[in-house]
């Protein structure tokens, strides 16, 4: 039986969660959530401060000794119990994530399966880390090579993807060993609540995973990062914070993992199949309304398609039906909050100024919430302010180009490198631009390439690390090599 709106809220803790309790925070008030498409309150939540950072750390630190000691086959039947709770309990996760991000419920239940699916992946993981041991070249020891746990680690997810960023953190960090302290969004932050109750439930200890929710991030974040006991941090975020957060865990040289932003190109040769492309071009747009690293920012499109490609995408774009995520004839929620609204109308404006052109859209909707029209731009000239920033939204500027030397100029022409996107029927140009688009990941021939089993991450201002695949454990394991005398010498 599916629960109300009401009885579901009424589940959701609304407390932090420190040593294996629900606790009130220390902070001035309380936090207010709110639903995107009606601007109105969906909870009040607690309110940490450093105390509280520092109280959570410290129970991360307590339980870490004893959760790295214990057996990585226990530590994968915990994320593995957490994965049947989750997927037993989809359909509440959907719709609390499409009340307090905005995004379709077909989105949200997408969200929720992907997300889902860290937890699966690195159970499963867990009993695979492996060392070496072997003579050392002069014959004169052996050299045994094992991996440890880094130790507690500090976690900050966006708003977002409130269950696959959380998820995509503590999965990796529980199988490896490492205990956790987890700073969901300020926006976004019931999710995260929800699946520590499902960790608890699942038998995790007190103390491996804590959760602190705070209005005053920079504040509360602070003396954890400074903490000699912290010896990892992961963020997920804007690159102007990661740089920040990298400069303050140099004082304590920290292990970290950053996945910044993103100005995701999408090219599309003559001899795409254009059907298909407009296809990807709509999955890689609208994921999360746009609201999404992976979106495709840069349409740059060969010159004999680019009026086809615009129109058709622009018909679709335009048929979609916007309104709560939760309503099932939903296809395009609202963005986050009116800052981003008036971030999409301030690009818009600034694409027409500099001789763009409005295909579709390009305003905000008058109504209740943050809802901005499904907007295409033509005619976008490069050096446009648009394709130098990350959009954030459903808009989606489209650029013409002539020769393949061009396109990957255009593509690689941004100080980000998170994820790039292809169509193309050559098979050889499609290997040349795997090699030669300066992107941490690239889908050819497909607008989707986020996968639990996939190493997801960028280079350039997009960030440092991988997080997924068999890659992502690693971000929390140290090397520890030790040398032994040959017995026999």
């Amino acid at each position: 039986m599916s629960l109300t709106e009401k009885e579901l809220l009424a589940k959701v803790p609304t407390q932090l969660y420190i040593a294996g309790k629900w606790v009130t925070g220390n902070g001035t008030g309380s936090i207010t959530v709110e639903d995107p498409a009606t601007g109105k309150p969906l909870a009040q939540i607690a309110n940490a401060n450093h105390k509280d950072a520092l109280a959570a750390l410290s129970a991360a630190s307590d339980a870490q000794d004893a959760w790295a000691a214990t057996a990585p086959r226990e530590r994968a039947e915990i994320l593995r119990r957490t994965f049947e709770l989750v997927k037993a309990r989809s359909e509440e996760f959907a719709m609390l994530i499409s009340l307090e991000m905005g995004k379709p419920l077909a989105e949200a239940r997408g969200e929720v399966t992907y997300g889902n699916e860290f937890l699966r992946w690195f159970s499963e993981e867990a009993v695979r880390i492996t060392g070496r041991f072997g003579s050392s070249p002069e014959g004169t020891g052996r050299m045994l090579v094992a991996q440890r746990p880094v130790g507690p680690a500090f976690a900050i997810t966006p708003w977002n993807f409130p269950l696959a960023m959380a998820t995509r953190k503590i999965g990796p960090a529980l199988a490896a060993g490492c205990t956790m302290v987890i700073k969901p969004a300020e926006l976004t932050p019931l999710t995260t609540l929800l699946l520590a109750a499902t960790l608890e439930e699942a038998g995790l200890p007190a103390g491996v995973v804590n959760v602190i929710t705070t209005n005053t991030s920079a504040a509360t974040s602070a003396p954890i990062i400074a903490d000699p006991r912290l010896r990892k941090i992961t963020f997920t975020g804007s690159t102007s914070v990661g740089v920040r957060l990298l400069e303050q865990s140099a004082k304590q040289v920290l292990r970290t993992s950053m996945e910044l932003g993103g100005n995701a190109p999408f090219l599309v040769f003559e001899d795409a199949d254009l059907d298909a492309a407009v296809t990807g071009a709509m999955l890689a747009k609208l994921r999360n309304i746009g609201q999404a690293c992976t979106a495709a920012n840069r349409f740059i499109v060969h010159e004999s398609i680019a009026d086809e490609f615009a129109n058709k995408m622009a018909e679709q774009m335009s048929a979609m039906p916007l309104g709560r995520g939760v309503d099932p004839e939903t296809k395009i929620g609202p963005v986050i909050n009116d800052k981003a609204r008036e971030n999409l109308q301030r690009l818009v404006d600034a694409t027409v100024s500099e001789g763009g052109a409005i295909l579709t859209g390009g305003k905000s909707v008058d109504r209740d919430g943050y809802f901005f029209e499904p907007t295409v731009l033509v005619d976008v000239k490069p050096g446009s302010t648009i394709l130098q920033e990350e959009i954030f939204g459903p808009v989606a500027p489209i650029v013409r180009f002539k020769t393949e030397a061009e396109a990957i100029a255009l593509a690689n022409d941004t100080e980000y490198g998170l994820v790039s996107y292809a169509y193309t029927q050559d098979l050889k140009r499609g290997l040349r631009l795997v090699e030669k688009l300066d992107t941490g990941m690239t889908g050819l021939n497909t607008g989707l390439v986020s996968n639990a089993a996939a190493p997801f991450g960028g280079v350039k201002q997009s960030g440092l690390g991988r997080e997924g695949g068999l890659e992502g454990i690693h971000e929390y394991l140290e090397t520890k090599y030790v040398m032994i005398p040959d017995p026999n010498l």
